[in-house]
């Protein structure tokens, strides 16, 4: 889920380069930065930005655009808010091309596909779940969490390959046997990895993930 530059026909960069800054800017300017103040909320999000770059440079190459590697983005959205988790997930790309292991000429586009989507596409999911399933602790675990990641997953790998379909860069019978036949085991470990860390934060950590909310989710319960 990382383009490398020279897959995708120049017109594809350009377009996601302005998209890109459009949304970004926007983002800058709109973001709840004021939620990072109280306490050291600051130094979980920077490290959050740390440890995520970390995952993402532990990766499997499958074939070239479609590696994979655990995502984040419903773990950063239930934690921040979907305004600060896509730049996070910015200043993790960032980090990937300063170390060689994404090229910046599809930056942008990169940013998009696995930052701007999967983030909007958790948020989606969990106003959802919020809106029309009871307020239980349990059902914030597991349907945000857990199912809530592993679709954000499978969302942002259908959007990457069908790019690559639409680019006429792979075809259909390719992606199925070297890619999307290995999508449950893709979606587990996200699924658990994200629904794990979320339970223990809301656990022992609350504050760190600011979705959750005490009075809501388990007074009365």
């Amino acid at each position: 889920m990382n383009y490398p530059y020279g897959l995708l026909a120049e017109h594809w960069h350009w377009g996601a380069t302005l998209l890109y800054a459009l949304a970004l800017i926007m983002t800058l300017f709109k973001a709840p930065w004021y939620k990072l103040k109280p306490g050291h909320l600051t130094h979980v999000y920077l490290g959050s930005c740390v440890s995520l770059l970390l995952l993402w440079s532990i990766k499997s190459d499958a074939i070239p655009g479609l590696e994979y590697h655990y995502l984040g983005a419903m773990l950063l959205t239930l934690m921040f808010g979907w305004q600060l988790a896509f730049i996070a997930l910015s200043i993790v790309l960032i980090g990937l091309v300063i170390n060689g292991s994404s090229d910046w000429q599809t930056y942008p586009l990169n940013a998009l596909l696995l930052g701007l989507f999967p983030t909007l596409l958790s948020h989606t999911i969990h106003r959802l779940v919020e809106r029309y399933l009871p307020h239980h602790f349990f059902i914030y675990i597991f349907a945000n969490a857990f199912f809530g990641a592993a679709l954000v997953l499978l969302g942002t790998i259908m959007l990457t390959t069908l790019i690559l379909l639409t680019g006429e860069i792979y075809n259909w019978q390719k992606l199925t046997q070297l890619y999307l036949s290995f999508i449950p085991l893709m979606i587990f470990p996200e699924a658990f990895i994200t629904g794990f860390l979320i339970t223990v934060m809301v656990v022992m950590r609350p504050g760190w993930v600011l979705s959750f909310d005490d009075r809501r989710y388990l007074i009365g319960k």
